[in-house]
């Protein structure tokens, strides 16, 4: 599986403007909404506020992966988004968070929801991996990076 193969380049955001968690997910449902204009951004906000809800989506290391499913979306949509400053997420080892992959699924796909979430989990335990994403010095090679996963 390459991760690529649902991920388009407007929807990788590689200088988010958002400060909360909360505008983080507006930032990138936005950019879903853009691209997938079915996805009411309301209910996807809401989606991914009560997965929230039941724990937090901050992995650590800087990383946050906000995922949950819609019935309005045919197939899996993958953001990516990039705050260098980084902001609390409320990530599980207390860090900011720098980098963001929000994962939406059709409601009927969670095999597939699943496997997603694995691999990008995968692609973010590796170190070398998170310093390129933090470090690529602007938004292309930030999107050239996200092409090859």
């Amino acid at each position: 599986m390459r991760l690529s193969e649902y991920l388009h380049d407007d929807l990788i955001l590689p200088e988010l403007s958002a400060g909360t968690k909360k505008e983080v997910l507006a930032e990138l449902v936005q950019a879903v909404v853009r691209r997938h204009p079915e996805v009411d951004a309301a209910v996807a906000l809401g989606v991914l506020q009560d997965r929230e809800g039941l724990g937090t989506t901050g992995i650590g290391d800087g990383v946050a992966i906000p995922h949950g499913k819609l019935a309005s979306i045919g197939d899996i949509v993958v953001a990516v988004g990039r705050s260098v400053p980084g902001l609390d997420f409320d990530a599980l080892d207390m860090k900011p968070c720098h980098l963001f992959f929000l994962v939406l699924a059709p409601e009927q796909v969670a095999g597939m929801h699943l496997r997603i979430l694995a691999h990008i989990s995968r692609l973010l335990k590796d170190p070398q991996f998170r310093r390129a994403m933090l470090e690529a010095p602007d938004g292309e090679a930030f999107r050239a990076i996200m092409r090859t996963t």
